[in-house]
């Protein structure tokens, strides 16, 4: 049964969430010691997780996460927020209002692209 969150205490948030952990560790037949190695964290860790009888920390919560191949599942928790529309304007920038000057070319003597200019001017053929 799917639970309404929006009518549940924290503490009873806490245990709902707790037991979709366990109910996902069993799923993937890990005991508690397994899931713990995996996760980098202890067995008591995963425990109070579970039961929701202590708090667990952010990082926790997500190495679990990541133990169980559940990671992905964050994106449907809390969505990435779109762009605010200050950001939005900010990211579009100036507009081109006209086109730019083509550059001119170097002044003859300049070395500093490593071109030098020709000794003779160039002829066609048979000139």
């Amino acid at each position: 049964m799917k639970a309404d969150f929006n009518q549940l205490s924290n503490f009873d948030a806490s245990k709902e969430i707790g037991h979709r952990l366990k109910v996902t560790r069993l799923n993937a037949n890990h005991s508690q010691a397994e899931l713990a190695t995996l996760a980098g964290i202890s067995k008591s860790t995963v425990k109070r997780a579970e039961t929701a009888s202590g708090n667990i920390t952010l990082i926790a919560l997500i190495a679990l996460l990541r133990a169980l191949k559940k990671i992905d599942q964050l994106d449907l928790f809390l969505p990435e927020p779109p762009p605010s529309p200050s950001q939005l304007s900010a990211s579009k920038g100036k507009q081109k209002l006209r086109a730019s000057k083509p550059r001119k070319p170097p002044k003859s003597g300049d070395s500093s692209i490593g071109v030098s200019e020709p000794s003779s001017p160039f002829n066609w053929g048979n000139d």
